[in-house]
């Protein structure tokens, strides 16, 4: 009989372990001490199977347990789940000690990757509370056999899901909805031996969406390279424990600012990879303009952003980390960037430069306590030659389901869109394609509106068209004043000459 866990069993199992935290601490924090408990369970587990499996094959000669290539990860004498599990007293103390014993024994992998979380507190986790997780932990073994990675990876992402439902306001900076993830994946097509690259890789789940995408097709997924960069240390070592028990091995993730230190320079330059995807924080105000002003990697071939908004301070960045040849990029953004008047200079640029080759807007509530309405830009910096100096606009704001009030795209949803997007031509309501010529009578905004007319309902209100329509006002309102301020000067020198 398979001792397999099902996914049902796997989730109850996982989530168990969060509601025994509830009344202890916020539920923000459950991420903080779910993550490395259940890391460091699956990692000794699959450390046991691997002995088992080496016994066997070496007639039961024990010195062979010592070969540290008989190991995905080396466990130290004493750091063992079960060494913490028979512990009674200071409890915390003895995790965070295995903790620390088992990142420096495998320093390369693991190093940080169990966060800083305050297990020593013994208000908020006293031995008691401690003891009963260890417990419910211990009551399944997550070994491969019983386990595998992609089951184990689905369980993983559960979890993720499940703490950004509780969690409130800060949940987008950690989990991106996976459908709409899904749908930036299946535009861009990654390919075997490809480079991946994520700026603000937050939980990896973009990074990881790729790789699906490739085992899903039948390809080589294991000779991808993956690298993403992250601002919060936490999230960082969320999105490595969430790559390791995927079974991806090679990736780069440092957990470092993308815009004041990008992680990964080669000779002077940005690295430059095959693909990119990426969610960045929208319109953040706290942000080293100066610096950019100046930047040393040429991230500002477009212009320098306001202070106010680093939105095209990351796609800029993006941009410049594509390679010439292969480089493609699909960016969440808010529907802001593309008609806002603050950066109508650099979106002129971005447009002038045809690097832009598809815009897609989204549905309202996909975002995490937020009603906005977002879009997805896609970059290519070798388009196809019939599609040079075009864009092709998408409305598929009606392209979305509701359930139990969340949003999200069905695989209808995501097919629809992607297709759009692979035959590039005009449909009535749902996708146009532009030139550049097109984008200038519009003064360079990139408003799905102005070029895709939606079938709306008698009364419906649009309001992105709103924000659209107060934009276009306030910068022919600035613009009259400014011919309105010349014009003055103008009649008043004349007089001053008539004099």
């Amino acid at each position: 009989m398979s001792k397999t866990i099902s996914i049902e069993d796997l989730q109850s199992y996982l989530w168990g372990s969060a509601v025994l935290l509830r009344s202890h601490i916020d539920a923000g924090a459950y991420k903080q001490y779910i993550f490395p408990l259940l890391f460091f369970k699956r990692i000794c587990d699959v450390y046991d199977e691997e002995n088992e499996k080496v016994l066997a094959e070496n007639d039961g000669d024990e010195e062979a347990l010592t070969w540290e290539e008989n190991h995905t990860f080396t466990i130290p004498e004493g750091a063992h789940w079960n060494d913490i599990r028979n512990t009674t007293e200071n409890v915390g103390k003895a995790i965070v000690t295995a903790f620390h014993k088992i990142e420096a024994a495998n320093p390369e992998k693991l190093h940080g990757i169990f966060g800083d979380g305050a297990w020593t507190n013994k208000k908020r986790l006293p031995d008691r509370l401690l003891k009963d997780l260890l417990e419910h932990f211990s009551s399944k073994t997550l070994s491969l056999a019983n386990c595998p990675e992609d089951e184990l990876g689905q369980g993983y992402e559960y979890l993720i899901k499940k703490f950004a439902d509780d969690s409130g306001h800060t949940a987008q900076e950690f989990y991106t909805n996976r459908t709409v993830v899904h749908l930036m994946t299946e535009m861009l097509k990654p390919q075997s031996g490809e480079s991946i690259y994520d700026p603000t890789c937050g939980s990896a789940g973009m990074l990881i969406s790729s790789i699906a995408y490739l085992k899903e097709h039948g390809q080589e997924w294991r000779n991808v390279a993956v690298y993403g960069q992250e601002i919060n240390a936490l999230t960082s070592a969320i999105g490595r424990m969430n790559l390791f028990l995927h079974g991806i091995a090679d990736f780069h993730i440092v957990n470092d600012d993308t815009l004041k230190s990008p992680a990964f320079i080669e000779n002077g330059r940005l690295k430059q990879f095959d693909l990119c995807l990426a969610n960045p924080p929208y319109s953040i105000s706290q942000w080293d303009r100066g610096a950019f002003e100046s930047d040393k990697y040429g991230r500002n071939f477009l212009g320098v952003p306001p202070q106010g908004r680093a939105d095209y301070a990351f796609l800029q960045h993006i941009v410049k980390s594509l390679k010439p040849d292969t480089g493609r990029c699909a960016i969440l953004f808010p529907h802001g960037v593309l008609f806002r008047n603050e950066e109508r200079e650099m979106r002129e640029n971005l447009i002038r430069g045809d690097a832009v080759e598809c815009v897609i807007g989204l549905a309202a509530n996909l975002f995490y306590n937020s009603p906005m309405e977002a879009c997805i830009m896609i970059c290519r910096m070798r388009k196809a030659p019939k599609r040079r100096g075009q864009i092709l606009m998408i409305n598929a704001v009606g392209e979305v389901e509701r359930k139990n009030a969340q949003s999200y795209l069905t695989d209808d949803n995501i097919k629809r869109i992607s297709s759009a997007y692979e035959k590039y031509s005009d449909e009535e309501g749902f996708s146009k394609v532009i030139t550049v010529q097109d984008a200038e009578k519009n003064d360079f905004s990139l408003s799905i509106p102005l070029y895709v007319k939606q079938v709306k309902e008698e009364n419906e209100i649009d309001s992105v068209e709103l924000e659209v329509h107060y934009e276009h006002w306030k910068r022919t309102s600035e613009r009259m004043r400014v011919y309105y301020e010349e014009l003055t000067k103008m009649i008043t020198k004349d007089g001053e000459d008539d004099e």
